[in-house]
């Protein structure tokens, strides 16, 4: 009876911390440094009998919430600043224009310069 009730009394006394301690979501920057030092914590607890790639692999399973957290984070980022950064019509032409000239005008004009020499 009484370890159960010791058990949610520590549980719940961490949480304040646990959340405290945590990174904002939406700040990639933070999220990757907590993620690395999960990963740096978690190697340095492997059996020191183990392989070096076992012990990374473990180390990076054991962080693998954290690691999907951040490029979680990086992609929305990345989503924000297209969002922000969208070209125009024109522009959006242009670079098509000018990728078509790079695939199919360029060549061809060097083949025509080369039978002529």
């Amino acid at each position: 009876m009484r370890m159960p009730v010791l058990a949610v009394l520590l549980s719940l006394n961490a949480l304040p911390c646990a959340a405290a301690q945590a990174p904002r979501a939406a700040d990639p920057a933070a999220l990757e440094q907590a993620w690395r030092d999960c990963v740096r914590e978690a190697y340095a607890h492997q059996p020191p009998a183990q392989g070096r790639a076992g012990s990374q692999r473990n180390a990076l399973d054991e962080c693998k919430e954290r690691e999907d957290a951040v490029v979680a984070a990086l992609m929305a980022a990345r989503d924000v600043e297209a969002g922000r950064d969208a070209r125009s019509l024109p522009a959006r032409a242009r670079a098509w224009a000018a990728s078509v000239a790079s695939y199919v005008v360029d060549p061809v004009s060097s083949w025509i310069a080369m039978l002529r020499n």
